[in-house]
């Protein structure tokens, strides 16, 4: 795979927005001080816009794997009892959905613009956090509930993440695209990403199912503000560089 990926990585081309920005003497030489210098503020804004989905999608792949296999209260457990195998088999049910919701949320974006889109998509999430501690009650989960569950937060996680490769990109100029979304992507994955696990784990021990559902309606509320904040970039010009 890294062979492949590396052979991928020699081929591709530069785009040619930032062709004709080279052509036109407009890259910078340290492009990390250039970001933080002329775009710290789309880098906040991106880095916040990216945390709900990155919450999510730990919380719906990570966190909740170890909820469905943990041992119930009855054998001094707080989690679901369910079977590695059979766990992992709703899983990747759930992962279709997320993989076909990609292109219809793209779709929705180009049609109806991202901010107001994504808007919309998180405040779904904002309304599914709500909801696990009806859902997730282990006194009376079962498969079929437990799968619906899987599925409503993978085709939430679809469309939040499918217009995200076009938003990052489009709120900065060319001569520091690739660096200002690289850095609000990354930062983004460890709000986001790194401690939702551990934060999810903690507050279904000690407080119950319901308050990780709280913990994402925190980081969807977050990432709602930040879209709040942002400006559309459906008709942005990627020759921008201002």
């Amino acid at each position: 795979m890294v062979m492949i990926g590396l052979y991928v990585r020699l081929k591709i081309e530069e785009t040619p927005v930032f062709a004709r920005a080279v052509e036109r003497g407009e890259k910078v030489q340290t492009p990390v001080t250039a970001a933080f210098k002329t775009s710290w503020r789309p880098m906040i804004i991106g880095t916040f816009v990216m945390v709900g989905t990155y919450t999510l999608f730990y919380i719906m792949t990570t966190w909740v794997l170890s909820f469905g296999t943990g041992k119930t209260a009855a054998n001094g457990g707080t989690g679901a009892g369910f079977s590695y195998s059979n766990f992992l088999v709703l899983q990747l049910i759930a992962v279709l959905f997320f993989a076909a919701m990609v292109p219809v949320a793209g779709l929705l974006a180009d049609r109806f613009g991202r901010r107001s889109t994504l808007l919309v998509i998180t405040g779904a999430i904002m309304v599914f956090g709500l909801t696990f501690g009806l859902i997730l009650d282990v006194d009376a989960i079962g498969e079929g509930r437990m799968l619906f569950f899987l599925v409503l937060g993978m085709v939430l996680m679809g469309l939040t993440f499918g217009p995200m490769s076009a938003v990052l990109p489009e709120l900065f100029p060319t001569n520091v695209r690739y660096t200002g979304s690289g850095i609000s992507y990354n930062a983004a994955s460890i709000l986001g990403a790194a401690i939702a696990p551990f934060i999810a784990t903690w507050l279904a021990t000690t407080h119950g199912v319901g308050w990780v559902g709280v913990y994402l309606l925190i980081a969807a509320s977050a990432t709602f503000v930040a879209l709040l904040v942002m400006r559309e970039t459906r008709d942005q010009s990627l020759d921008s560089v201002k």
